[in-house]
């Protein structure tokens, strides 16, 4: 039987300082939307721009990695910390991104028992298409 789900964040689904990426880059994770889909993000400073002045294509794919994880963990767990495993994760970069917030959104987009889809996008605060991601995601067994 499986155990029963664990109460939502009590601080309305905002997670930081969790990990080490989320330490080193200051990213927030938000699981306690309505719709299942985790957003995260980031309020750029100068330590997220690469030579060019913009933002460091490894930090958006974390962004999306980070979203479209906790997406998939919030198909079995409203606390969004059940932890998955990124398959694969395929990234688009689209427009450049200098200063602001940006906000990366995971969207489950289909999959089975073993392995879940999911798209990511990420978004400055003016609506412009950052980049976009597609991810084969996999739910870590419990021991």
């Amino acid at each position: 039987m499986p155990s029963a789900p664990l109460d939502p964040d009590p601080n309305g689904g905002l997670i930081r300082n969790e990990t080490g990426p989320q330490r080193l880059i200051g990213y927030v994770l938000d699981v306690g939307q309505p719709d299942g889909q985790a957003r995260c993000w980031l309020d750029l400073g100068p330590e997220h721009l690469n030579r060019h002045g913009v933002l460091h294509g490894g930090i958006a794919t974390t962004l999306l990695d980070s979203a479209s994880g906790a997406t998939g963990s919030l198909t079995v767990d409203p606390s969004g910390k059940a932890p998955f495993l990124t398959i694969s994760l395929n990234t688009h970069f689209l427009s450049p991104a200098k200063e602001g917030r940006v906000t990366a959104t995971g969207k489950l987009t289909g999959g089975g028992r073993n392995l879940l889809f999911i798209d990511g996008v990420l978004q400055s605060e003016d609506g412009t298409l950052i980049a976009t991601s597609h991810g084969v995601f996999k739910r870590v067994p419990q021991t």
